[in-house]
């Protein structure tokens, strides 16, 4: 595996290539998820290529960028056995010039939800993924569907710039006791990770609504809302079609339920698509 911190190692680790390269984006602090999304991506691809990258664009004021957890030696490991061919760990003055052309996210998608909560987050992360598509010039990317409205605009960025990258949406992965992955995980305590478990409990619960033929989309909400009463601050409940609509009743196979939570000081989000 070639280790590159430079925009000019990844294009000679690159060079002579031939075939199809799969792309892995992440920001480090790799968990089973990211390893879930990179076991696809090998077996999908001839080429594999992931980045390590905290992104300073997509992190708001006062947010965690500082203390956002980086295990460079444990990520590049995990890439290593997993059989990633070119492990890309660029600096910012490699990714950002000082007067920088923008991406802005969609006056609609881009400031809903997360988008509302998080003004300019969205902005920055569109950002750097042109910038890693283009630089890697992945064939296919892979995205967790847990980051469901970033996996939205993604899709929706390459089909409007027309990029030649197919975005590839990849299932949630859990652990034994329901808690979708996170690097952000490594912040909770003990009682925290047992109380953060309510997330996934709300959305068992919508699942259960639905499937005995309840798609109505408040009484879903309300349901939902009792119980994440063991969370700290409720910050959003959604209940969206696939192209983020909000809408008053489920429509099976176009519809997915958000929540985000916080529980002590971490900020929390799950989702599920039914």
């Amino acid at each position: 595996m070639v280790i590159a911190r430079s925009i000019e190692a990844l294009l000679e680790a690159k060079k002579g290539y031939g075939g199809e390269i799969g792309f892995v984006p992440t920001m480090g602090a790799l968990h089973g998820g990211h390893l879930a999304l990179i076991q696809t991506a090998r077996s999908q691809n001839d080429h594999l290529v992931v980045s390590v990258f905290v992104n300073p664009t997509q992190f708001l004021e006062g947010e965690d960028l500082d203390c956002y957890p980086r295990r460079e030696e444990a990520d590049s490991k995990i890439c290593e056995l997993a059989g990633v061919d070119i492990l890309f760990m660029p600096t910012t003055d490699q990714m950002y010039e000082k007067d920088e052309l923008t991406i802005g996210a969609p006056l609609r998608g881009g400031y809903i939800l997360d988008g509302a909560k998080r003004p300019g987050h969205f902005d920055g992360m569109l950002q750097i993924v042109m910038k890693l598509l283009n630089v890697t010039t992945a064939s296919r990317a892979y995205f967790g569907k847990k980051d469901a409205q970033q996996l939205f605009l993604i899709s929706q960025m390459a089909r409007t710039y027309f990029l030649p990258c197919q975005i590839i949406p990849c299932e949630i992965v859990r652990d034994n006791l329901g808690l979708a992955l996170s690097s952000r995980n490594a912040y909770l305590s003990v009682d925290e990770k047992r109380r953060a478990l309510s997330l996934s409990r709300s959305l068992k619960r919508a699942t259960r609504m639905v499937m005995s033929g309840n798609l109505n989309a408040k009484e879903i909400t309300e349901e939902m809302r009792d119980v994440l009463a063991d969370t700290d601050k409720i910050e959003y409940i959604a209940i969206v079609d696939r192209n983020f609509k909000s809408i008053g009743e489920v429509k099976i196979a176009d519809t997915i339920i958000l929540v985000a939570a916080w529980v002590g000081q971490t900020r929390l989000i799950d989702n599920i698509w039914i």
